[in-house]
């Protein structure tokens, strides 16, 4: 049982690649406002998760006129980020987690929620509402990685 999240952020883009970019830019960038740096394994693990998940809610989960909300959300006990991508297509519902399977070697896609499987600690999908779906998933970040110091160096985000 965890305790209330410590840290918690949320945004709306626009359900475009470059809301996808900006998510995963969004992401990187609070995750070291929080303590994990841009150059440590916790930051580089959550842009590829962010990525996956922006980009198919910017892909398959598109609803003209509708954005995206990305929620990211950190339990500081157990050092757990909870990444939450929400679009407007509860129609189109992931495969459930444990199916994922690796396309063939020459296929251009369809590699993205094997990373996210491999990668994440758990995921999966609800629906709150008729007319949302989330897909979410969480990462153990490694305390040994988390910065101290509150002076940090911030990419830009162009």
């Amino acid at each position: 049982q965890r305790t209330a999240p410590t840290r918690h952020f949320t945004i709306r883009l626009s359900a475009t690649r470059r809301g996808a970019r900006l998510a995963r830019q969004l992401a990187c960038e609070r995750l070291n406002s929080w303590g994990w740096p841009y150059d440590s394994e916790a930051n580089h693990t959550t842009a590829l998760l962010v990525a996956e998940l922006a980009a198919n809610a910017a892909l398959h989960g598109r609803e003209r006129g509708r954005d995206f909300r990305l929620g990211l959300t950190l339990f500081h006990e157990d050092a757990t980020l909870r990444i939450e991508v929400t679009d407007p297509r509860p129609d189109r519902r992931p495969p459930a987690p444990g199916s994922p399977q690796l396309p063939p070697p020459d296929a251009e896609s369809g590699r993205g929620l094997y990373l996210v499987e491999t990668l994440a600690a758990h995921w999966g999908t609800t629906c709150g509402d008729p007319y949302a779906k989330t897909v979410w998933c969480e990462v153990a970040l490694a305390q040994s990685q988390r910065t101290t110091s509150k002076t940090f160096f911030c990419r830009p985000l162009a």
